[in-house]
């Protein structure tokens, strides 16, 4: 073997070991530097209170975009053309992201519900054209539990694209019923009666005061808007016993609730 000069040494060692040594430091410090940023961006996202879900997402999206930066500077130090790999990663990037557009969009929507939060676990909600009681909150997907104990699996984008009704994010609901009595009954009387069951109803709130006024001079009754105030919890059972206690006070005071009725005519002529 040809003994070698020291100009043929100092060559081999400034155009081969001085870039490798070099591409791997960039690749240790680079590393180092991804885990650090990644890191204090999930600490960030924690104190923030961010979904815990959102932050391991991020770290990880964090570090491995990062990465892809260090390897690519470290190719460049060994003396590779990296141009042609960045193009070829966007192009990759492109296509993934034309043929996932519907997936990507839910992913989006599932970043904003985490860090905006317009609902929680446990909330009940109308969103994405169904209702039911929110199990959990997916980055691509929320899942809801309805009235029938069905589950419910909705896309994120559709969640986001339309009205999100939370009826779980307030501590009080008002009850919106309408009551029609007869034109011949005392109105002054059914008044006092709706007033009476309200205030014998222990779910109803003091405060905000219960709304009892005329509502509408109906085509065949007279209607009242009666408006209880009462804890979200309590608002199902109490709709349904205010609806019952009003029926049999009615009942027993001779209240009459009118309902629709037709009458009909008919005309016999006598035959030609």
């Amino acid at each position: 073997m040809e003994n070698l000069s020291p100009d043929k040494i100092a060559t081999l060692i400034e155009n081969y070991a001085l870039p490798l040594i070099w591409a791997i430091a960039v690749f240790i410090v680079g590393r180092i530097v991804a885990r650090v940023v990644s890191g204090l961006i999930a600490k960030m996202m924690t104190k923030s209170k961010v979904d815990e879900t959102l932050v391991k997402f991020c770290k990880s999206l964090t570090y491995i975009a990062l990465m892809a930066f260090v390897i690519l500077a470290a190719l460049e130090k060994l003396g590779v053309e990296t141009t042609s790999f960045a193009a070829i990663i966007a192009a990759a990037g492109l296509a993934i992201g034309l043929s996932l557009q519907g997936t990507l969009s839910n992913f989006a929507a599932g970043i904003i519900l985490m860090l905006f939060r317009p609902f929680k676990v446990g909330d009940f909600i109308e969103a994405g054209g169904t209702s039911g009681v929110v199990e959990e909150i997916q980055i691509f997907s929320t899942q809801l539990k309805s009235g029938d104990n069905k589950e419910i699996i909705v896309p994120n984008g559709q969640v986001i694209s339309g009205t999100i009704t939370n009826y779980s994010a307030k501590e009080t609901r008002r009850i919106d019923l309408v009551i029609g009595v007869g034109y011949d009954d005392d109105l002054k009387k059914v008044r006092a009666i709706l007033e009476d069951v309200l205030g014998k109803q222990e779910a109803v709130l003091p405060e905000p005061e219960p709304t009892i006024g005329l509502l509408e001079l109906a085509d065949s009754s007279v209607n009242f808007a009666v408006r209880p105030w009462v804890k979200t919890g309590d608002y199902w059972p109490t709709l349904f016993a205010l609806q019952e206690q009003i029926k049999l006070r009615f009942d027993a005071e001779g209240i009459s609730i009118p309902f629709p009725q037709r009458d009909v005519h008919i005309i016999n002529e006598a035959a030609a």
